[in-house]
């Protein structure tokens, strides 16, 4: 059997549903620059959204406590009472938000959340409104689900946010739900409380129609206020609101994420998820609990770390000629507009995307990016900003270096 046969024949035997599932081009840049790297080459990885703090001690201290304390034990689909509470009282403090332990549903990470989010709701031709840019995995699993990704694309001009009108124009009667996230990934805009007003009135019209608000990034705003959408009390039980502990808590590796959802809703993610994981790991979940328990001076210390190195790397973009950006307020990402580098060339290498800048940059300038086109947004690249002001500056040396020399 040749290679070609081969190949032809396990696609044949995966599913429709694997084959036409996208990988996830946050992870492949990253194992592209793992593997330079693994070859000798000083790659900065600036492609991971990660970051590169590590979990508080008293977090850390939480997990140990559980471990010598015996929770090594199943536990509940839905995760710990204890937890579920802490999560409760969390979203009253920060959020204003009225929920009991019955809305919360704790995931292994705030991506599985979502997933159960979707797969729960989304029905086969079921129209999603993604805004757009977007987080890469919203449109696989929409797909996943079965669904019609609609994305609607906010310009640079409004930082990428969409408008109220923008969202009427784009519902119909398939519309079954919207996802979108605030502080956003990739772009760093921030939702306001008057613009999520305005999206409320439209959805008030369209009792059909559900919401995800992913707020993992809620901790690392710069606009001293997040708003979340489910305030709005006409509209609250139709919101899913998704949050957890990988960005604020500098917790990625330990996989918790929740919901907080209407009880018919939180009982369907909780159905969905005994079928695919169960309960979240019980260690994970006590170091969660540690960590909401001990209040945000942590988070608030790596958000005033993140402010001052956007301020850092956007004062380091200005001196490079053909990148357009705009000023994030929240996350840790810039997402410039960098087409007119299209078109150009260095010696055999021609640019005709920002895939093929993101490649020629990581193997010229030995830093990894991510290209727009995974977000929703081809004509643009994402940088992190989650790397130590050394990074940064040796970085963005090295990228102005390059698109220098294409021509």
């Amino acid at each position: 059997m040749s290679f070609q046969e081969m190949i032809t024949s396990q696609q044949k035997t995966l599913s429709d549903r694997i084959t036409s599932l996208a990988e996830s081009q946050t992870i492949a840049m990253a194992k592209k620059a793992r593997e330079l790297a693994a070859k000798g080459v000083d790659v900065i990885n600036l492609s991971f959204g990660e970051p590169d703090f590590q979990t508080p001690q008293y977090i850390k201290d939480a997990a140990k406590k559980a471990i010598d304390d015996g929770y090594t034990f199943y536990t509940p689909v839905a995760g710990y009472p204890e937890l579920r509470k802490a999560i409760v009282e969390k979203l009253r403090r920060d959020n204003g938000l009225e929920y009991g332990p019955e809305n919360i549903v704790v995931s292994t990470g705030a991506k599985q959340s979502i997933a159960n989010a979707v797969m729960c709701l989304v029905n086969p031709g079921d129209e999603v409104i993604i805004v757009s840019p977007y987080w890469v995995s919203y449109e696989e699993v929409v797909k996943l689900a079965e669904g019609i990704p609609v994305p609607v694309r906010g310009s640079l001009e409004n930082d990428y946010k969409i408008t109220a009108q923008q969202l009427e124009d784009a519902i119909t009667s398939n519309t079954k739900l919207v996802m979108y996230s605030s502080p956003c990934n990739p772009t760093g805009s921030v939702f306001t409380k008057e613009e999520l007003a305005a999206f409320a009135a439209i959805l008030e019209k369209h009792p059909q129609i559900h919401v995800i608000a992913d707020e993992i990034y809620e901790y690392i705003n710069f606009t001293g206020e997040h708003y979340s959408l489910a305030r709005f009390e006409s509209i609250k039980d139709r919101v899913i609101t998704v949050n957890g502990f990988s960005k604020g808590y500098a917790m990625t590796g330990w996989r918790v994420g929740y919901i907080a959802a209407h009880k018919d809703i939180a009982e369907a993610c909780d159905k969905m998820q005994s079928q695919i994981t169960s309960g979240t790991c019980s260690i994970a979940q006590k170091a969660a609990q540690g960590a909401l328990e001990g209040g945000r001076g942590s988070a608030e210390e790596m958000s005033a770390s993140y402010l001052r190195r956007r301020d850092l790397v956007l004062g380091l973009m200005k001196d490079i000629p053909g990148i357009k950006t705009y000023v994030p307020q929240g996350a840790f990402y810039i997402f410039p507009d960098v087409s007119e580098f299209f078109g150009k060339s260095a010696g055999d290498t021609v640019i005709q995307n920002a895939n093929d800048l993101a490649m020629y940059l990581l193997n010229d300038a030995h830093v990894s990016l991510v290209e727009g086109g995974a977000f929703g947004a081809p004509e643009c690249i994402r940088f992190s900003f989650a790397a130590s002001d050394a990074k940064l500056i040796e970085a963005l040396e090295r990228i102005k270096a390059s698109l220098a020399k294409l021509s």
